[in-house]
């Protein structure tokens, strides 16, 4: 059975999209079955795997909504071991159309269960709210991901997160986890990004992975290509950071990954 793992923080910009498309490749690109789950209406996750969201005609939204087989809509990418369950603009409506039904918080797990044993690993690509569509996501996920940008405000709304996770799994998904928190968008050279890893490593201790994304050049370039950093440039330290953040949550799903050589965290 597949392990769901939401990617989500209702701050924007901080690099969850980046960490969706990019985990999802490093973990197929060690021969992980991954499903990538765009549940934001903007659609950058299907933009960023090469698909252009104005031509997609059924997404996540259809299967939430509407009840279609989640299996028919998935697509192909261009590597092996990723597929993608797309999303469109729509899914910015998804919330108003699914406000009175029945059962509305497990709709996205309703549609994800008859597809998850056929992979390794799903990955849910959250929007940048706390709204409907996110809740839907942590209804269905095992554990979640949050991202946090090394910048000033690293901290605010982390609290207001980590409150909605906990009424989630009082209320709609007790087993619900915290894979971890994700340092991402760090300046070696900035004292203030420095600080930031301190202070959040303080409050949150073994939560925090130990794998930190730099800020990379090529990780800002490769979703203009419509490909993830790692077949945009392999020997980037973003995308050896994204393999390293794959193999770390290997381990810690008790997964042996002695065979898999990486790089060593280069930042």
């Amino acid at each position: 059975m597949g392990k769901i793992i939401a990617i989500a923080n209702q701050k924007g910009g901080v690099g969850k999209t980046t960490t969706a498309i990019n985990l999802a490749a490093s973990l197929a690109a060690l021969e992980f079955k991954t499903l990538l789950v765009d549940a934001d209406p903007q659609a950058n996750s299907t933009s960023g795997l090469g698909f252009n969201p104005k031509t997609i005609e059924n997404s996540i939204y259809e299967c939430m909504v509407d009840g279609i087989d989640a299996q028919s809509l998935i697509l192909k990418s261009d590597i092996t071991y990723l597929d993608l369950l797309p999303s469109h603009i729509d899914l910015v409506g998804a919330e108003v159309e699914m406000i009175n039904l029945e059962n509305r918080e497990d709709k996205m797990k309703q549609a994800l269960k008859p597809i998850r044993d056929n992979y390794d690993f799903i990955l849910i690509d959250c929007s940048p709210s706390l709204g409907l569509i996110t809740i839907n996501a942590l209804t269905a996920s095992d554990s979640l991901i949050v991202p946090v940008q090394c910048e000033y405000f690293a901290l605010e709304g982390l609290g207001k997160l980590l409150n909605t996770i906990k009424i989630i799994q009082s209320r709609l998904n007790p087993e619900l986890e915290i894979e971890g928190i994700l340092l991402t968008m760090y300046d070696l050279r900035l004292r203030l990004s420095n600080q930031v890893v301190e202070e959040v490593k303080m409050h949150f201790m073994s939560m925090v992975f130990d794998t930190i994304i730099p800020r990379n050049i090529r990780l800002s370039e490769s979703p203009s290509f419509g490909v993830p950093a790692i077949v945009h440039d392999a020997e980037s330290k973003g995308s050896i950071s994204y393999l390293n953040l794959a193999r770390e949550i290997l381990v810690k799903n008790g997964i042996d990954v002695s065979k898999i050589q990486l790089k060593g965290d280069e930042r």
